[in-house]
């Protein structure tokens, strides 16, 4: 029934003429870094000349605002209950990123029913004539909202640390992607570690394990390193590319948007250009 679900959702969207390639941004456990990443990424993507939105897809729990400082009055609870257009909660922020403002402390939008998902897709798509990118930041876990977002995705970007928490729920996240049928790249992105080397090994460990019980091929996405600056950039709710740009996070999170970048204007009605980004993650 889900997966009947999930292949009318990702029909709705891809039968759209000239669509934006879709990232979704999701972790199995919180507190991994997943809506800082969506935030820098989608900045450094627009500073490549590309149109970037970032969508708030933390239903209920939504901070891009907060963790960049947009003062909003409406946000999409309001656009799913008609009050405002779609465009009325649209910002554009610092690097020229467009950002949908989510709603927090609203449990309705953290409980959507399935008809209020497909009305939240049906909205949501007008998006994709507006941008060559849409990037959604969902929340941490794998309720059905957050599949929603990872159903639809070109690539299904999945960040972790190398905490043995952290790496368990990332694997139950692909583990659910993948059985709910995800069409998507699955990639895995290792935050806060503190060398190449660590990051090298949790990936391996997670693409055997994948590959030997899910039959799946886990690309490898990079990582970005722990990071002072990554810390003093959230108190000063400012991005960290923009804030410290010759940090070493920053480096990090630019050479993987550089690589996304390079491939975006792979024509539509060809292979997809995330199914082309695959390669670079081999």
């Amino acid at each position: 029934m889900l997966n009947d679900q999930a292949a009318k959702l990702r029909e709705m969207m891809r039968n759209l003429p000239a669509r934006a390639r879709i990232i979704t941004v999701a972790s199995g456990k919180g507190g991994v870094g997943k809506t800082v990443t969506s935030i820098n990424l989608g900045i450094c993507l627009a500073a490549s000349g590309k149109r970037v939105i970032l969508v708030d897809a933390d239903l209920g729990l939504a901070n891009v605002d907060v963790l960049l400082n947009v003062n909003s009055r409406y946000n999409i609870h309001h656009v799913l209950h008609n009050e405002v257009e779609l465009d009325q909660i649209i910002h554009t922020v610092a690097g020229g990123l467009q950002v949908v403002v989510g709603g927090s402390g609203l449990a309705g939008l953290a409980n959507l029913s399935e008809f209020e998902r497909h009305r939240l897709v049906q909205v949501l798509s007008d998006l994709q004539s507006q941008a060559d990118l849409v990037i959604f930041d969902t929340a941490a876990g794998i309720n059905r909202n957050v599949m929603t977002f990872v159903d639809l995705a070109d690539l299904v970007l999945v960040v972790t640390t190398p905490e043995p928490a952290a790496i368990t729920d990332a694997y139950a996240m692909i583990k659910t992607a993948v059985q709910d049928g995800a069409s998507g790249h699955i990639s895995v992105l290792m935050n806060r570690v503190s060398s190449r080397l660590e990051a090298r090994t949790c990936q391996q460990r997670l693409a055997q394990v994948a590959k030997k019980f899910l039959n799946l091929t886990l690309y490898d996405a990079g990582y970005v390193v722990e990071d002072g600056a990554v810390v003093q950039a959230v108190k000063k709710r400012r991005p960290f590319v923009l804030e410290y740009p010759k940090s070493q996070a920053s480096y990090c999170l630019m050479n993987l948007a550089a690589k996304l970048a390079r491939n975006v204007n792979v024509p539509a009605q060809k292979v997809g250009f995330f199914r082309k980004v695959a390669s670079l993650f081999s």
